[in-house]
């Protein structure tokens, strides 16, 4: 099983962009979930940490939704960052994105002391627009499928 991705997309997300809950490598008390390439698809590795539990043994649906959505969107940012010919890593800041639309069906209980494994698979519906499905793992125990629709962040986000 994947236990890290070397190369993610939110390494080359500007300072400016890195502070989300959920895959924000400058928020120290958030998730920093990273997502890179695996061949044609994306995937993103997670520990639950022990607050993370709804019950004792599992995992809180919140996380996989976050999981979910922000691998959607780190999804979409590669997948654009590679069609304009970059790749995680190569020192050129990637786009941004955010979710219009996020759909989750959780298909069995996901146990706490498992690496997650989110992979997913890519679909351009517009140059600014992707849909990414992706499928939840606990060890070989699928868990969890969401598709997340993800647009080019608008100029007007990050001004107050």
């Amino acid at each position: 099983m994947l236990e890290e991705v070397k190369h993610a997309i939110q390494d080359d997300y500007p300072d400016d962009f890195s502070h989300c809950y959920g895959c924000g490598r400058l928020n120290k008390k958030g998730h920093q979930f990273r997502t890179g390439w695996d061949g044609e698809q994306t995937v993103t590795a997670y520990k639950p940490a022990p607050e993370h539990t709804a019950i004792p043994g599992f995992v809180y649906g919140g996380l996989l939704a976050s999981l979910i959505d922000c691998h959607g969107t780190g999804s979409a940012s590669l997948a654009l960052h590679r069609k304009n010919g970059h790749d995680p890593g190569d020192g050129i800041e990637a786009p941004r994105f955010v979710t219009a639309s996020l759909e989750i069906k959780f298909t069995k209980p996901t146990p706490q002391d498992v690496t997650l494994k989110a992979v997913g698979t890519i679909e351009e519906i517009h140059p600014k627009k992707f849909k990414v499905t992706t499928d939840v793992y606990a060890a070989d125990e699928h868990c969890a499928s969401g598709t997340v629709t993800a647009v080019v962040m608008p100029d007007s986000f990050g001004k107050q």
